[in-house]
């Protein structure tokens, strides 16, 4: 354990931080699993889903939680899926 006030004050934010950090993380990873549901099952739920899920990426990603491009990544990845189910299936 830290022995200095300026330690113990850092090590008392840190734990804050990763607390909130977690908590930021579980919720995006909820986000993106009902995302990924709802695409199986209704793509109309899921366009709603994805208008809800874009800005808790973005937040994350601007919060350091996440880098910029992994949410970039991920918000492009979700779009595509997206289009993808609505597409009209294709016959050759």
């Amino acid at each position: 354990m830290a022995n200095h006030k300026s330690a113990l004050k850092r090590n008392k934010q840190s734990l804050i931080k990763r607390e909130r950090n977690r908590a930021a993380k579980s919720n995006l990873r909820t986000v993106i699993k009902s995302f990924n549901v709802a695409v199986a099952k209704d793509p109309a739920e899921a366009q709603e889903l994805l208008v809800k899920a874009l800005p808790v990426i973005s937040k994350a990603a601007s919060h350091g939680i996440i880098h910029k491009k992994t949410a970039s990544r991920k918000i492009s990845r979700l779009t595509k899926k997206l289009h993808k189910a609505t597409l009209p299936a294709q016959g050759s």
